[in-house]
């Protein structure tokens, strides 16, 4: 990931995960819609394609070992977001389900330059 300010210069830059085969990184411009601190995590099987038939929807609570870590940021593509990770080994090692996840350490840092209408670009 990259961040870059106004004239294009680089002021941050992270590894992440980012999507899979089956679930690509929607490439395109997007936006961010809401920023949350310490989310809790809202799990709903209908949205994963490996979820186990017999799963129900749960509410993990909030805490750095969530699924979604430390911070969640909201993106106007719908159910996509950048995320922090209870698993920072995984971080350019393994798949996601289309959103971006990062460490949480550096979900924390990009915290300071995301905010609601924030542009996201995904490129491939």
């Amino acid at each position: 990931m990259t961040v870059e300010d106004s004239t294009g210069r680089v002021i941050f830059h992270a590894p992440v995960t980012t999507g899979s085969e089956h679930d690509p990184l929607p490439v395109g411009n997007w936006k961010v819609t809401t920023v949350q601190v310490m989310p809790k995590f809202h799990y709903n099987p209908d949205l994963f394609w490996d979820a186990n038939p017999g799963q129900s929807k749960a509410t993990i609570q909030s805490g750095p070992n969530n699924p979604v870590g430390i911070a969640w940021i909201d993106l106007t593509k719908e159910h996509y977001g950048l995320h922090g990770t209870p698993e920072p080994a995984q971080i350019g090692h393994v798949e996601s389900h289309g959103c971006v996840r990062l460490t949480n350490w550096d979900v924390a840092r990009l915290l300071k330059w995301a905010q609601p209408g924030t542009p996201v670009v995904f490129r491939e």
